[in-house]
């Protein structure tokens, strides 16, 4: 996929549990009523989880999507070292989803990963309360369309591929 998107490890769960960024610990801690430590190397291996690295061979984040396109991210302090490499990386594993439709909830005090989902293609649905302490958090969604999603005769033109 890329040099800088790599399957998950044990290893980059336990580095990326131990450096969250603090929004992100929030999120985890008090937002969810996890444990990083205990909870996010455990779930790391739920669905399909990757682990981001930044040119300076930092661990930048875990990613995955689980289930039904119910998809995550955590991130280390290295994604403020190289946020455009990082961001076209984000970007990167979320357009190579086959989900046609990716969603989760976000801690909305976390807003470097608002601005992220925002540039990612995602929508903002509604602001929700969530968890043992009763947070703000906001619903979002990403629908994958494609030109050929919008091809055929029901949308009133040919297939690109009779266009050839």
């Amino acid at each position: 996929m890329s040099k800088y998107i790599h399957p998950i490890t044990v290893e980059a769960a336990i580095e990326v549990a131990s450096n969250l960024r603090d929004d992100d610990y929030r999120e985890v801690k008090e937002g969810h009523g996890h444990e990083p430590l205990l909870y996010i190397p455990a779930s790391a291996f739920c669905g399909d989880t990757v682990w981001f690295e930044v040119p300076n061979g930092k661990t930048a984040g875990l990613a995955g999507v689980q289930g039904e396109g119910q998809i995550w991210m955590l991130c280390t302090n290295a994604i403020h070292e190289y946020p455009l490499t990082f961001a076209r990386e984000a970007k990167r594993f979320v357009e190579s989803r086959k989900e046609k439709l990716l969603w989760n909830i976000v801690d909305k005090r976390n807003t470097a990963h608002l601005k992220l989902l925002k540039f990612l293609g995602f929508k903002f649905l509604r602001e929700l309360e969530h968890g043992p302490n009763k947070l703000t958090f906001i619903e979002f969604c990403r629908v994958r369309t494609s030109i050929n999603d919008l091809d055929g005769p029901q949308y009133g033109r040919p297939s690109s591929r009779t266009q050839r």
